[in-house]
């Protein structure tokens, strides 16, 4: 019995950690048995080219790593997390809740090609990750917009303003805006659900943008009898 798969995509700062903790809180109290899952996986040694990609390590700008060697980082670590810790569970008819997936790299790497090469770079990483490597696909994607300048802010609250700690990605203001450019792209190729974050110009409270996606989630997997 196959499991569900949520992904949970957004900008640097979005909430996407926030918002999936509230997700699977709510979840869990209507008795929903899920598991949640979070990349990259910091904590794991297949992380370790994510880590030395954002770290600068292999060059300080993104795109001195192109889209499909940056992508195999990131797959990499999926793979190993899936294998190792989720699969048993997925297989057995679990939930499963991920801060960021497979769906990221369509969002970070699109950037780093020429528009006319989109379509072919989102098949082939399609292929890549669902096919060659046995990835499941998401059931349902939810894609927390917000703008870049606003998702900063919350950058600079994450690290006390301290702009020292942001990875390539998150330090690079023109790298985000391409990367909201790219996920509009994919949102609309894929069929995500897209919920803004934002309102007027002004952030939306995280219980308003936990309701509105709750809201998704018991429609599209049809939980209402259980929560």
């Amino acid at each position: 019995m196959r499991g569900r798969l949520l992904a949970i995509e957004g900008l640097d700062g979005s909430g996407k950690a926030t918002q999936a903790r509230l997700l699977c809180d709510r979840l869990r109290r209507g008795g929903v048995g899920l598991r949640r899952v979070s990349f990259p996986n910091y904590a794991e040694e297949s992380s370790a080219p994510v880590r030395m990609y954002l770290g600068g390590l292999f060059g300080g700008d993104p795109g001195d790593v192109n889209a499909y060697a940056a992508s195999s980082f990131f797959a990499v670590d999926r793979f190993a997390s899936y294998v190792r810790h989720w699969r048993a569970d997925y297989r057995n008819g679990a939930l499963i809740v991920a801060d960021r997936y497979t769906t990221s790299n369509l969002i970070y790497q699109l950037p780093k090609l020429p528009r006319g090469e989109w379509d072919g770079f989102a098949a082939w990483l399609q292929d890549y990750e669902y096919e060659k490597l046995g990835l499941p696909r998401p059931d349902l994607t939810i894609y927390l917009d917000l703008a870049p300048a606003l998702a900063g802010h919350l950058l600079d609250k994450r690290y006390g303003g301290d702009r020292e700690k942001r990875d390539i990605h998150e330090s690079d203001a023109g790298y985000q805006a391409a990367c909201r450019e790219s996920a509009a792209y994919a949102a609309k190729l894929l069929s995500w659900r897209t919920v803004a974050c934002a309102s007027g110009g002004k952030l939306r409270a995280p219980a308003d943008i936990h309701a509105e996606m709750t809201k998704i989630v018991l429609e599209e997997f049809h939980l209402y009898a259980s929560v």
